[in-house]
């Protein structure tokens, strides 16, 4: 028997997905949901290697942290839509109140989901971006 599956459910497709974030448990953990669903994904700890790797590869969706150092998730998130305007781009922050309430909401985001979240949050987040 296979895992019990709850509210909503995978995307049947696979999809590549690079994930952006300077914490290393939070980036395996979020690579391992992915990787369940059977998405491929590439992990990188900050916005300079995101951004060269985005220029080498094609990716279907982009996650990111909203705080990180050397370049911040807003910053990365406004290069990469300059660069690909119709690349899907969804935020995660363990600040996501103050990231809304602040004045300069990311504009090059599509979607801001508060951490920790679960799979479920996170699987609705994505067929919502990639407008599934």
């Amino acid at each position: 028997m296979g895992m019990a599956n709850y509210g909503v459910p995978a995307l049947t497709t696979t999809w590549r997905v690079l994930l952006v974030d300077d914490d290393p448990l939070v980036c395996d953990s979020i690579r391992r949901l992915l990787e369940f669903d059977n998405h491929k994904v590439t992990a990188v700890a900050n916005g300079v290697d995101a951004l060269a790797l985005a220029q080498k590869e094609t990716f279907d969706l982009v996650i990111l942290d909203y705080l990180m150092p050397v370049m911040k998730g807003d910053k990365l998130a406004l290069a990469l839509k300059e660069r690909f305007p119709k690349l899907p781009i969804l935020m995660i922050t363990a600040d996501a109140e103050k990231v809304e309430m602040s004045s300069d909401k990311p504009s090059g985001v599509d979607l801001l989901m508060a951490k920790p979240f679960q799979m479920e949050e996170l699987r609705r987040a994505m067929n919502k971006v990639l407008g599934k």
